[in-house]
């Protein structure tokens, strides 16, 4: 290890990550997934955007108050103004914090966006720049959409900004329009045309509009880059970022022709990985790299086989290298606190004494109608019963009935502020009627934008998870609920989105 040279990875999955449509985290949130990601030991965590809203400037400062490993960035736009916002958050992480500036460099981006001219453009980085240096001397700058900006002005810019005081500046592919050799050539001419470059650390931000993120962040580190931005999952804008258990894992498997080192203890990726998707809603697809459900699946017989005989025949790496427990079976019904305490953990699960109780009850009445308990039924217990908010709306009881020859019809039993009200409501099937039954009592009318119905783990005993995507009040929120009757987990999930919206509504903002 100590013959490579070292990448920083920068994991920006709290800001560019929640970009993602559907990934807005709450406070809460963030600082969970924060905790995972210092396990997870990367070097940098983008907390987030400060001056976008009270809510990201308190996110921001709460981890730049609590996470005491990586580094805590905050974005912010070649502005006096936000500048000062991002270090009013930042500064609680003392020399750990960085500011993170940009600008846009593109002729498109400055023509038509920010209706500047070149010389202003730089005028306003350097200005930026020096501000920010004023605060700390870890600044970092990019220059947005630089893969499309003419290579004389992105050399000059980078010289600039590091003469300004910037010791990271970020050569970003902001619209994922880059080709792999391209991207090396684009770090290559400025490796030997910015006199300064040796001052600075070069950092690469790839997006993934034509799937090649991991591919030109790998390109870029071959070019000479020495930190790559990214996140968990590659979850963020449009198609998504470079992603993080790609990247590394990518470097570590092919250390025979990639001589790079890195800090991230990678077997913390699988539950880093399954923590987002529980905090956020979003799904990895089975076939995803590294983490997806099939990632590590053989059907064919010719691959059974080879991988009976030799793991490495098909596995070019291991499950318990992600921190993936290949005996799926965790728990029972005759297991105790203390083994599902620890278990937890290895999830990456560290919750306080109430909520381990609470999980715990939930986790022993499972145990008693299923005969396996698997890690995703207890991600499922720990999203449904510990990572909500207020609940203004509460479900006490339901009875919904339904065939060929009855009217679907749904009785539900809802405490709602404190008061207990029941009616039930004929509908087009038992999830329509059991809907209109929750809006009859909470008098709210939300539009279902997305409706997602699954079984967490095998057999007819397994746990269902339900996802829906309500828009209310011209705001979209995000509701998840998880039971062993799959009617029952979509009604959680329902009003687990109407609980969200009145939650939000009251702080006068909405987030999922």
């Amino acid at each position: 290890m100590s013959e490579k040279k070292m990448i920083r990875i920068f994991d920006t999955t709290l800001r560019d990550g929640e970009q993602s449509p559907g990934a807005s985290m709450n406070i809460d949130e963030k600082l969970r997934i924060a905790y995972q990601l210092e396990k997870l030991n990367v070097d940098v965590i983008e907390a987030g955007f400060p001056i976008a809203s009270d809510g990201d400037f308190e996110a921001v400062k709460k981890i730049a108050q609590t996470i005491k490993g990586p580094e805590i960035a905050g974005l912010c736009r070649a502005s006096i103004m936000d500048i000062d916002r991002a270090w009013e958050a930042l500064k609680y992480a003392g020399e750990r914090a960085r500011i993170h500036t940009f600008i846009a460099t593109s002729d498109i981006h400055m023509q038509r966006k920010l209706q500047m001219a070149p010389a202003k453009v730089l005028e306003t980085a350097v200005k930026a720049v020096k501000h920010a240096a004023a605060y700390t001397s870890n600044v970092e700058f990019s220059c947005e959409d630089a893969v499309r900006t003419r290579l004389p002005f992105l050399a000059e810019m980078v010289e600039a900004v590091i003469d300004a005081g910037a010791t990271t500046v970020n050569i970003p592919d902001t619209v994922g329009y880059a080709i792999p050799f391209e991207f090396f050539n684009i770090i290559t001419y400025l490796k030997k045309n910015v006199p300064n470059i040796s001052k600075a650390i070069i950092s690469v931000h790839c997006h993934n509009d034509l799937g090649l993120a991991v591919a030109n962040s790998i390109a870029a580190i071959q070019a000479g880059a020495e930190q790559v931005e990214c996140t968990i999952n590659g979850i963020g804008e449009r198609a998504g970022n470079c992603s993080l258990e790609e990247v590394v894992m990518a470097l570590r498997t092919r250390y025979d022709i990639l001589p790079y080192a890195n800090n991230i203890r990678t077997e913390h990726i699988y539950a880093t990985s399954r923590l987002l998707s529980t905090v956020t809603g979003i799904v990895v697809q089975p076939n995803k790299a590294v983490v997806g459900a099939n990632a590590f699946a053989h059907e064919a017989g010719i691959h059974q086989h080879g991988v009976l005989m030799d793991k490495e025949t098909y596995e070019i790496m291991t499950p318990e290298s992600i921190g993936l427990n290949t005996n799926k079976l965790v728990l029972g019904k005759h297991s105790g606190r203390h083994a599902f305490i620890a278990r937890l953990k290895e999830l990456g699960y560290d919750l306080g004494k109430e909520d381990i109780e609470k999980a715990f009850t939930r986790f022993k009445t499972l145990a008693d109608k299923k005969k396996e308990i698997f890690d995703e039924d207890l991600d499922a217990i720990i999203a449904d019963e510990i990572i909500r908010i207020p609940e203004t709306i509460k479900l006490k009881q339901m009875s919904v009935s339904s065939g060929s020859f009855t009217a679907p019809t749904a009785t539900v039993e809802l405490e709602i502020s404190g008061k207990l009200k029941k009616v039930a409501v004929m509908g087009d099937g038992p999830v329509d009627a059991t809907f209109k039954a929750i809006k009859k009592l909470t008098k709210m009318q939300p539009k279902l934008v997305n409706f997602s119905i699954g079984s967490i783990t095998g057999g007819t005993d397994a746990l269902g998870e339900c996802t829906v995507r309500l828009e209310v009040d011209g705001h979209e929120v995000l509701g998840q609920g998880a039971h062993s009757d799959i009617i029952v987990a979509s009604a959680k999930a329902f009003i687990n989105a109407l609980n969200k919206a009145l939650n939000v509504a009251q702080r006068g903002q909405i987030q999922i």
